[in-house]
């Protein structure tokens, strides 16, 4: 059935790119699943990723946010800080006793949020948070003097980014259920985003592709505008 569903939605796709809204409208209209599944933008950049100062990394907070459950936050900050952090939403806080329950194997969370004093204590879990992408970074905006208000957004749905080894960037932009216009938008503030992150060392086209698709569908490929490149 799966495969026969795959089918029917190819005959909505297109390889050739269509408008950015015509994009999420022929996802929009691919078979509903019994779950509300994600949609993501992926689009390839003109970068060379083997190169340190062409490697994107960073966050956003999309005007529609992205649905889906609240992400799971720890923050490693000072011992006067933690209950700040956790009225803005932290499931932990801590310094040393946090480090050592996550080397002591647990890791219920999806976001590491720190203060920069505290960097020097996390560098101990690098083997453990490294590989799971979970490490806090300044690039992610994951380190960062006010915990309180990165818990808070990180919490809300601000989405991490960094490109993969193809020079390609992955990320939600919200759910099957959100309506055109608002996929469109969080789609089209991502674009912008990354438009102004164009590493001066990238030369020729920025922008090659982009694609908009769910978790089980087909994806669609979106016109981009020629004034990034």
């Amino acid at each position: 059935m799966a495969g026969k569903r795959y089918r029917s939605d190819l005959e909505k796709a297109t390889t050739d790119p269509v408008p950015l809204i015509e994009a999420v409208n022929r996802v929009k209209a691919m078979k509903k699943l019994k779950f509300d599944q994600t949609i993501n933008l992926c689009v390839h950049l003109g970068i060379d990723p083997k190169q340190a100062d062409q490697q994107l990394r960073g966050a956003i907070s999309l005007p529609n946010g992205i649905g889906g459950d609240p992400k799971r936050v720890v923050a490693f900050v000072a011992p006067e800080k933690e209950e700040a952090a956790k009225e803005a939403g932290a499931i932990r806080a801590g310094s040393e006793d946090l480090v050592k329950e996550i080397e002591g194997g647990w890791q219920a969370f999806d976001v590491a949020i720190a203060e920069p004093a505290m960097m020097r204590v996390v560098a101990r879990l690098g083997k453990v948070l490294g590989p799971r992408g979970l490490m806090p970074s300044p690039k992610a905006g994951t380190v960062t003097p006010n915990v309180a208000q990165a818990v808070k957004e990180f919490v809300a749905g601000k989405v991490e980014y960094r490109n993969d080894d193809g020079g390609n960037i992955h990320v939600v932009i919200g759910r099957q259920s959100f309506e055109p216009g608002q996929l469109a938008e969080n789609a089209q503030a991502m674009i912008d985003h990354l438009s102004g992150r164009k590493p001066s060392s990238s030369k020729g086209v920025y922008f090659k592709k982009a694609t908009i698709a769910g978790t089980m569908t087909p994806g669609v490929a979106v016109q981009l505008a020629a004034a990034a490149d």
